[in-house]
């Protein structure tokens, strides 16, 4: 799915083009659609999952026909409440990146600095609001703040405002608020208290869980290469020498890709061992107990062979190869982080792989971390290499006049 495939509009997705985002983060993809068609919307979600952007994109969005400014300047349309100063100045920088080629402007008002400079800029008048709930009630009082035309209202971080006893500040806020005003209440965790204050401030709700399902290793600290195929060898190598510390079990598709990627790293000079499905059992278990005894690092397995194998203190899991179907992934990364040890799990993905790797975290609920510092870089507009079978240069049924020379005659 790319960022159009969502309908934004052509400003926005400039605007979204040019901070170098290619494709849509799990709960984008989930949350725009219902923003844009103005419904109130409950999201769990992790703070690193791209939530900003689930909001920002579809308010400027719907803000867009209304942006230039009114005889009597511009009204707050929208309004963000945030729990702390850094997270409120971090949402108003993405608003004003995504609203770069559009005349929308926005504000970020907190506690302890200076309220001149924030009251001159309110004054003059603002579309979007992004707020500490202290500083803002302390603004409304003052007269500076009108919150009557308030036509999204967004609670970010919901279950951090209700740790920090801003729970009435927030029911105070929303009731200075229009009742038609759409509601958005993003939350990392979703305890009692933020379902109650929910029930009461949201209409009819869609509900967004991007949490990760239980079935994902909660000790496993999962990390993404993008790569062109014909770099993998060589990224697995720089791996290897600078990032992956201690023991590695690293899976391939195939029985064949086990074997070259074995002898690559013994030429090396890498302690390595192989298992799949053409080693006998004893061969394997040897392999295996070299593994789990430390004599050798680094274990290269196909995911037949890889069954049943139970290593307490694995390190880390290596995806050479992306799997194409996601309990798979679970599987694999599952042999880490195990017996309350944390893991590490890297994958590599190639352009043929893409497809994967979404089908993956929609199972998984899980927007796997990008790594994109790293010598082979994949273009994120490539496409996978198709290869073409060659057909035959002779008729089916024909025999070239060769083989009909050699073939010997019975008579």
């Amino acid at each position: 799915m790319s960022f159009k495939d969502l309908n934004l509009i052509k400003p926005i997705l400039k605007a979204v083009e040019a901070s170098g985002y290619v494709e849509p983060t799990l709960v984008q993809q989930r949350a725009i659609p219902f923003i844009l068609d103005r419904k109130d919307v409950i999201v769990s979600a992790q703070t690193g999952t791209g939530k900003t952007a689930a909001f920002a994109l579809p308010i400027l969005q719907n803000l867009f026909d209304k942006q230039d400014a009114p005889k009597k300047g511009k009204k707050i349309k929208a309004l963000v409440l945030s729990p702390t100063r850094e997270l409120a100045i971090q949402i108003q920088k993405n608003f004003k990146t995504y609203a770069e080629f559009s005349n929308l402007s926005s504000l970020v008002v907190f506690g302890g600095a200076s309220i001149e400079p924030q009251i001159d800029v309110l004054k003059k008048g603002i579309d979007i609001l992004v707020a500490t709930p202290g500083r803002l009630l302390d603004l409304h009082k003052q007269d500076y703040i009108n919150l009557d035309y308030i036509e999204t209202f967004v609670l970010d971080e919901a279950d951090l405002m209700l740790d920090m006893g801003f729970i009435d500040d927030i029911k105070k806020i929303e009731r200075l608020c229009p009742e038609n005003k759409q509601t958005l209440l993003f939350s990392a965790t979703i305890p009692n208290k933020i379902e109650e204050l929910a029930q009461t401030i949201l209409k009819n709700p869609e509900r967004i869980d991007v949490t990760p399902t239980k079935s994902v290793a909660k000790d496993v600290s999962q990390v993404l290469y993008y790569v062109p195929k014909r770099n993998k060898i060589e990224l697995c190598l720089h791996l290897l020498r600078n990032t992956i510390k201690g023991n590695v079990l690293i899976f391939r598709r195939t029985k064949f890709g086990v074997n070259k990627l074995e002898q690559t790293l013994l030429k090396n000079g890498y302690a390595v061992n192989s298992i799949h499905g053409d080693k006998n059992q004893s061969d394997r278990q040897t392999a295996l107990n070299k593994f789990k005894n430390g004599y050798v690092k680094v274990l290269i397995a196909t995911d037949v062979a890889a069954r049943g194998i139970d290593i307490n203190e694995l390190d880390n899991v290596f995806n050479f190869d992306m799997p194409n179907v996601p309990e798979t992934y679970v599987h694999r990364i599952g042999r880490t982080g195990r017996a309350g040890h944390t893991g590490k799990a890297y994958s590599m993905c190639s352009a043929d792989e893409k497809s994967y790797v979404k089908t993956i975290q929609n199972a998984i609920n899980v927007q796997i971390p990008v790594e994109t510092e790293h010598p082979y870089p994949l273009d994120p507009k490539a496409k996978p290499i198709v290869h073409k079978k060659q057909g035959s240069k002779y008729k089916k049924g024909r025999k070239s006049e060769a083989s009909k020379k050699k073939k010997k005659r019975w008579y």
